[in-house]
């Protein structure tokens, strides 16, 4: 049957298969009506057949002995029924089912009409991690959000339920903030971009920008959370900040830098302009914030944390004034002082404050958590001192980094991590005794999109490693990576490519990229050893 990712545990009780045809009836208890609603209108549009209401056919049921997420999936002569622990579980065993379907249930128009049917099995799933997340970065190439739209159902596909949404940076700001007008009417755009690595010192001459209405944001929230997805957004400070400094000059460090003559960063990397630490600066971003939490009823808001440049704070006789008011040691303690504010802030407000692994710098509230991108060691750390982590090394699972080392690859950039490479990353390192263990709460694969202009350029960074990363965040897989059945995985890859061509992914083949995927003469970036994006 291939399915990816695998199950807890399938078996094949008797031979034979349920035939679908004009007559299969599609229900589902009280609770599940939007799954019922989902999976209907899916295989509708891929099958032809009306799956009406009725009694018989496929069921979706509740289980309450199941947990959330959990489902168990019986197929036999009399139908297929569907039982889960609540609403996400019947979601994601409506996965499995259309896996069962075939590649040609995921299309959007039916093939043909007759020969549907669901092999006789017995399959029993649940996840191991709870956060199966991908950071879609959006601020260095905006993605329209038809776009987004379109990801998150390729995520839904592999039972993937977090997306981390990377809204402002440097290079662009995506998010409406109506209190801030400017943010989009400046910061949302930029007069050229770099083509390549900085290296090769090669621009192209357009415009590029974008951003997202607060309406727009609410209708991605809500199309995720139909599909049991959970929308994070980043806002990232107190660096990667140079397009809200532009288009709001006093947020910068104005006693050392003309701010007022900063444009939104046309440069890939990291921009020594950062904000200042005032307290307008605060009420600035507090304000950013009540915006952000109105539109996403997220746990987690990230706040980036990542990558600050300190020498304008060095410069800046506010900055050192602030440092001394504090009585903090250093610029780092600075830092660390600014993410506390915010930490506070969130759980004022019932949210919780999640950040790159430099929070840790200087100490971190109890209830903050810490995306681990720098390797293991911020993870490991973070989890003995009792807080949450979501491991996303960047040796392991920066999927735009290049998938193989021969020069066909377009702009190729950091460290080689093949499909098999990424099946064999396991997200809990060996050191964590069973306490520590427990507070690795999931993990996650991040798209920098630098070198990634479009969705085309998405598609072929993220998958097939996509499906790799999605068993590893999912299945329960040998924790020693060698002794995974990479034979077994890359088999069942061989009908996961059909699902990945009906759904219109236009992946890297095994064999290479096609031709009009590469880019001939674009500079990339080698490995240079921990550098986010």
């Amino acid at each position: 049957m291939d399915l990816i990712p695998a199950p807890l545990s399938v078996t094949r009780p008797e031979t034979g298969e349920y035939v679908l045809d004009t007559g299969t009836t599609l229900t589902a208890e009280p609770g599940l009506e939007g799954v019922e609603s989902w999976l209907r209108a899916t295989l509708n549009a891929a099958t032809g057949l009306p799956l009406r209401p009725g009694a018989g056919g496929v069921e979706l049921r509740l289980d309450e002995s199941l947990a959330p997420e959990a489902y168990r999936l019986s197929v036999g002569p009399g139908g297929a029924r569907l039982a889960a622990g609540a609403a996400a579980g019947a979601f994601l065993g409506a996965q499995t089912l259309r896996q069962l379907l075939g590649p040609d249930a995921y299309r959007r128009a039916p093939l043909r009409r007759t020969g549907w049917a669901l092999p006789y099995t017995e399959i029993e799933d649940a996840p191991r991690f709870g956060w199966r997340g991908v950071l879609l970065d959006v601020s260095r190439h905006f993605l329209p959000k038809a776009d987004v739209l379109r990801f998150l159902d390729l995520m839904a596909a592999h039972k993937l339920n977090v997306l981390h949404l990377h809204l402002t940076d440097d290079q662009g700001w995506r998010i409406e903030i109506k209190r801030y007008p400017r943010l989009t009417e400046v910061a949302s755009w930029r007069d050229r971009s770099m083509v390549g690595f900085r290296a090769a010192e090669r621009r192209n001459d357009e415009p590029h920008g974008g951003f997202y209405t607060q309406d727009d944001l609410r209708e991605i929230v809500a199309y995720a959370d139909a599909r049991h997805i959970t929308v994070v957004p980043e806002i990232d400070l107190p660096g990667h900040s140079q397009a809200a400094i532009s288009a709001y000059p006093e947020l910068g460090n104005t006693d050392v830098v003309d701010t007022a003559g900063l444009s939104v960063w046309t440069d890939w990397g990291i921009s020594e302009n950062v904000l200042n630490v005032s307290e307008q600066t605060l009420r600035f971003f507090e304000g950013v914030l009540e915006e952000v939490l109105e539109i996403f009823p997220s746990q987690f808001v990230h706040l980036g944390g990542d990558e600050c440049r300190k020498e304008q704070w060095k410069l800046s006789q506010a900055a050192q004034n602030r440092i001394k008011e504090l009585g903090v040691a250093d610029e780092d303690g600075l830092q660390s002082w600014f993410i506390g504010h915010f930490d506070s802030w969130l759980a004022d407000r019932g949210r919780r404050l999640i950040g790159w692994d430099e929070i840790l710098e200087g100490g971190l509230a109890p209830g903050a958590a810490v995306s681990s991108w720098r390797g293991y060691e911020g993870g490991v750390a973070a989890a003995k001192a009792g807080h949450d982590v979501v491991m996303c090394p960047e040796q392991h699972v920066y999927l735009d980094h290049r998938q193989a080392a021969g020069e066909d690859e377009p702009i190729p950039v950091g460290f080689v991590r093949t499909l098999e490479d990424v099946y064999r990353f396991e997200p809990i390192p060996a050191e964590l005794d069973a306490t520590a263990a427990a507070r690795v709460i999931g993990t996650q694969a991040n798209l920098w999109t630098e070198f990634m202009n479009d969705a085309r350029d998405v598609d072929y960074r993220a998958f097939p490693r996509l499906a790799a990363f999605a068993e590893v965040a999912w299945s329960d897989l040998p924790r020693e990576p060698a002794a995974r059945d990479w034979a077994d995985f890359e088999r069942r890859m061989a009908t996961h490519y059909a699902r990945l061509d009906a759904l219109g992914v236009e992946y890297r083949p095994a064999a290479g990229p096609h031709p009009w995927q590469r880019r001939p003469g674009v500079l990339g970036r080698p490995s240079e050893g921990p550098g986010n994006s």
